[in-house]
């Protein structure tokens, strides 16, 4: 206030109707809006054109495609606002914990945890803290190292199909060699499924495909039984896997003699993917066993082979008649 002119005048602002435009201050500009609820919605999420978004997606889908050949769900392939939202605020409590119940690792970890926590507290207590924490640590890195050695986390059924995948595209070349094959045929009356049944010039032979963890080596040993060599996986006796072939094979040929009404020899066979074979084709316990690179030599040389009792082109057409009639597809 000036003595001599008196009070400063105030400016007076005229009054603007309802819905006129006016300058925004810089606190209303740096704030967010507000909705109803008066929290500050989420910013738009960023558009893409169709171009772009097709070939985000071929870029996923050929990253996430796994060793099985199997392209995972994708769930972002509807772009809507709520999952993106969800993809900026994190995935919800509930969702996480449904992902871990399904994990086959948790159970190990907390296994692990649990074994690991005992040791520790037991030798605290009796060696100090230091010596007790040493000790659960090198407990945790041995059960870490055995773990990684014995337990495969693939599943058994993604493992089963992976392996009759891979062997149903080695005996598509068979066909050249007059070859047929019948793929994933259960037996009737029971929940066992003959993987394939191959049928040409060489007999007819139930296929049994086997996907195993290649960390651990393939090998035979010695048997005092009649029947021969075990075939081992690491540690672990397949003795039941080959009883469980020859008793397919058995079940196949039961099948094709009653619907043929005449004998039909069906020979059991195991191929085995991930670890290496260290032979090309032996005969363990009466089942043929090899790996999957000797599948197409294996049927080629049959004929040679099993001179006797080759089939010819019509015997090997009525069987594969009639194995579609007596083991059809589930």
């Amino acid at each position: 206030m000036d003595r001599e002119t008196g009070p400063e005048p105030t400016v007076v602002r005229p009054v603007q109707p309802a819905g006129s435009w006016r300058q925004p201050t810089q606190a209303e500009v740096t704030a967010p809006p507000q909705t109803e609820a008066g929290a500050a919605p989420d910013d738009d999420p960023p558009r893409t054109t169709e171009t772009d978004e097709l070939g985000q997606r071929a870029d996923r889908e050929a990253d996430d495609t796994d060793e099985l050949g199997v392209v995972p769900y994708d769930d972002e392939a509807d772009n809507t606002d709520d999952t993106w939202q969800m993809r900026r605020v994190g995935f919800p409590s509930r969702l996480i914990m449904a992902q871990l119940a399904v994990d086959p690792r948790v159970p190990i970890w907390s296994r692990r945890a649990v074994v690991t926590v005992a040791i520790g507290v037991g030798f605290t207590f009796w060696l100090g803290w230091r010596t007790g924490l040493t000790i659960a640590a090198l407990a945790a890195i041995a059960d870490t190292v055995y773990q990684s050695k014995t337990v495969a986390l693939i599943p058994a059924a993604a493992r089963v199909a992976s392996a009759q995948r891979r062997t149903r595209r080695r005996l598509l070349v068979t066909r050249a060699w007059g070859y047929h094959a019948l793929h994933t045929r259960p037996i009737p009356g029971t929940e066992s499924i003959i993987d394939h049944l191959v049928i040409g010039p060489g007999g007819v032979y139930a296929v049994d495909s086997e996907r195993w963890d290649r960390r651990m080596p393939v090998r035979t040993v010695a048997s005092n039984s009649a029947a021969g060599p075990v075939l081992y996986h690491g540690p672990s006796s397949q003795r039941e896997r080959l009883a469980h072939a020859r008793w397919e094979a058995a079940q196949a040929a039961y099948l094709l003699s009653r619907e043929l009404r005449q004998p039909v020899t069906v020979r059991p066979a195991m191929v085995i993917y991930g670890p290496a074979v260290p032979w090309s084709v032996a005969r363990l316990r009466g089942v043929e066993v090899m790996g999957g690179r000797s599948v197409v030599r294996f049927f080629v040389s049959r004929k040679k082979v099993n001179r006797a009792r080759a089939l010819t082109w019509e015997q090997a057409g009525d069987i594969a008649a009639a194995a579609e009639r007596a083991l059809p597809p589930g």
